[in-house]
Parts: structure tokens; sequence; C-alpha cells
């Protein structure tokens, strides 16, 4: 069925973010210096915590694994947006749209399921705090980040699956930036009712389900934290007020996205820009300036520079 969809349209259009040239000159700049902070910031993170004894504990771990979903979140629709921004005809071939597809629903999935590990690594610590090294020792933190990888694959290879079942044999024109399911569902020669219904509770119910288990969890944490000794409950407010900022940043948009009923254009695609390009360059930016441990590394760093 692929093959033959790919010989029926070998490419789709993006209408892009607008039609002003004088504005798509400024969003180049605009999106280039962002994705350049995007990965400059993520990369740093990484090699910041890799190399920085004092943050090796388990928090830190899953920080890194964050900032590399965000660089690659990033990396699979930005410089495909700034190129097009330079061209006339903005094409993707139906390959290249597939991939899109099954890698941003890949990374998606697995930053949600990571976003929920995060926040039991912060119930460990605040709630059972004489336990914490114990139950999150090495073994348990990697085999929790190899389920939130494996979580984000099996949701990607979902979302692809059933899109390539899809015959496309119509229009091309998609009118966005990327390739977004809802967006090239509508392109498919086929009533796609049904099956937007099966695509939209994959995705509404594997977002929907994250975001309750981060809101029972922080509540949780928020509640405990009150019990804490002043200095105690500060820091802990602290961290967990930057993970809550992070979730409310990434997870507003893709439910708004996937279980709002009516679709507007532009909302649509100012909400894909945002959680696509926006939150992650956000996300390491908040850890940074929100955390004592990494904003002392950082200036240890620049002393030694």
């Amino acid at each position: 069925m692929a093959e033959a969809n790919e010989s029926v349209v070998s490419e789709f259009i993006f209408q892009g973010l607008c039609a002003s040239k004088e504005l798509e000159i400024f969003l180049l700049l605009t999106f280039s210096i962002l994705y350049l902070m995007t990965v400059v910031g993520n990369i740093f993170v990484v090699i910041l915590i890799i190399t920085d004894h004092r943050l090796h504990f388990p928090m830190y771990f899953l920080l890194i694994n964050l900032s590399f979903i965000d660089f690659c979140l990033s990396s699979v629709t930005t410089p495909k947006l700034i190129i097009d921004l330079l061209k006339e005809n903005k094409t993707i071939s139906f390959g290249g749209c597939m991939s899109q597809i099954l890698c941003v629903h890949f990374f998606a999935g697995g930053e949600m399921v990571l976003l929920v590990t995060m926040a039991y690594d912060r119930y460990v610590a605040i709630c059972r705090p004489l336990h914490y090294s114990s139950i999150m020792d090495r073994q348990k933190c990697i085999c929790l980040v190899l389920i939130s990888w494996v979580i984000g694959f099996i949701h990607g290879m979902s979302q692809l699956i059933l899109i390539l079942e899809l015959p496309f044999c119509g229009p091309r024109v998609i009118d966005s930036f990327f390739c977004d399911i809802p967006l090239v569902m509508k392109l498919a020669c086929m009533n796609t009712d049904t099956l937007g219904i099966v695509i939209n509770a994959d995705s509404g119910v594997l977002a929907t389900t994250c975001f309750i288990l981060l809101l029972v969890s922080y509540t949780y944490i928020l509640l405990t934290v009150q019990l804490h000794s002043k200095g105690g409950s500060s820091k802990a407010l602290s961290t967990c007020t930057s993970h809550i900022i992070v979730v409310v940043l990434f997870f507003g948009p893709v439910i708004f996205i996937y279980l709002w009923p009516v679709s507007i254009t532009w909302v649509d695609k100012f909400l894909a820009v945002f959680y696509s390009v926006i939150t992650p360059l956000l996300n390491p930016a908040i850890y940074t300036l929100r955390n004592k441990d990494i904003k002392n590394a950082i200036r240890k760093v620049m002393n030694h520079m």
C-alpha cells in the first residue's frame, strides 16, 4: 500500500506559515536564531551534566534524555521549515512526510512518558528521601528511560502504520510547515472519520493519561512539601515548579490540537510552532535558570574560561 501511495502522490506541498515575502524573511531569521539556541542550549545541558560529577544523580540523568529528545524533536521540523522559507516551492517527498510523522510522534510520545518518569523521581526524592538511593538506582533509571523510548517508538509506529494504509491520490497541499497527521489525513481519497477517531484517541489517550498522572503526582508532591522544613521545601518547590512549567508548556498545545473538536488554522499553526520549535528551546532555559545545582555548574565552567 505504501508503494502504491508513493506512485500516485510522490510529494506533498506545504503552504507554510504565511504568504508574505517580507514576513517570511523575518521568520527565517527568527527561526534560524531559535533553532541555533535550541541546539546549543540542549547540547550544553547534556555536556554539562556528563562532565560535572556533582550532577551525576538520577534527576540529571533523566534531564540529559529530555534535552536530547528536545534536540531531536526540534531537528525533525525546524531545519525543514528554515529551508522552505528560502524556497518558492515548499515540497516534501512522500517518504520524507511519513518519516516526519514517525519521528514527531516517536520523540513526542517518548517525552510524555519521560516527564512522568521525572515526576516519579521527584516523588521519591521528596516523599521518600531516606529510600531514594535504593529506589532510584542506576539500573532502574536506565530501565525507566528505556521504557520511555520504547513507548515513544510504539506510539510513532502505530500512527505511521495507520496513515500508510490510506490511499493518497488527490490534492497534495498541506496547510502547515510539517506533516502532521490530522492535516495529512484530510488528503486521503477516502472517508477518514473513523480512522481519525482512532488516531486522535491514540495520541489523545497517551497525552491525557500522562498529563493526569503528572497533575496527580505534582499535587501530591506539593502537598507533601508543605510538611518539610522551610529550606527543604523552598528547594523542592523550586524544582517542582520548573517541572510543572515544562509539563504545561508541552502538554497544553498537544492536547488542544488532538482533542479540540474544531480546527482553526492559525491557532493550529501557532500551537504547532510552539510545541515543535519554542518548547524545545524553553526546556533547557527553564531548568538552567531555576536549578541551583546547574547554575553552580555553569558558574564553575565560566570561572575556568
